[in-house]
């Protein structure tokens, strides 16, 4: 049973409710979409094999009960879900990162799914698979990256339309060189919007590095 894996890293997690814990990052090699802002591109191709043991001998290298599978999109691997599974039956708690693109509705429940939502400047909005929204709960997030006044009126849209604080925390995030944060601030704050603004912490500690 064997992942593609880009790398394995003790960092302190930069986004969502776990932000400035120190995790693990488990990153799987490949995704199927490719929008404009990726910051992590270099995990498109390339990896090495790894087996689930193997991964998980790594991962209790490091200090941290806190372990994020990410990407790429991790959840175009098949053995993924098993390898989700694994690191809970070995006691953390485990987050996943992924596109909101594929179907997440089978990914073992005590794992929580950090979902995306593509908004239109990402270039990858058709790719949402709407029908995950049916499957989330508390435990989950809903993360939407924005990168123009136009991607923020979508969220606002959509947030309404499915009623996303009710699901699960919703979180906005300004795709970097393309939106000014404080302006979506502003935003969130003149519209009352139930949503979480956050900023990437890894990136403000050390920049775009990878391995943080």
């Amino acid at each position: 049973m064997a992942l593609r894996l880009t790398e394995i890293f003790f960092s302190l997690q930069g986004e969502a409710s776990r932000a400035g814990l120190p995790t693990v990052f488990v990153r799987l090699t490949g995704c199927p979409l490719r929008c404009v802002w990726c910051d992590t591109t270099y995990s498109f191709t390339g990896g090495e094999a790894a087996s689930i043991d193997s991964i998980l001998a790594e991962v209790r290298k490091y200090p941290a009960r806190q372990v994020c599978v990410t990407g790429g999109e991790p959840l175009a691997q098949k053995e993924c879900p098993a390898l989700l599974s694994a690191l809970c039956d070995a006691g953390y708690d485990v987050s996943l990162e992924t596109s909101g693109a594929l179907d997440v509705c089978d990914i073992d429940p005590r794992v929580s799914r950090i979902m995306d939502l593509k908004a239109p400047d990402s270039g990858e909005c058709e790719r949402n698979r709407w029908e995950n929204l049916a499957c989330l709960n508390a435990r989950d997030e809903i993360k939407i990256v924005i990168a123009s006044r136009a991607d923020y009126d979508w969220a606002k849209a959509r947030i309404a339309e499915h009623r996303l604080p009710e699901i699960c925390p919703v979180l906005l995030s300004p795709a970097a060189g393309r939106v000014v944060p404080a302006e979506l601030a502003d935003w969130i704050l003149a519209d009352g919007l139930d949503v979480r603004f956050q900023l990437q912490l890894h990136k403000l500690l050390w920049g775009n590095t990878q391995g943080k």
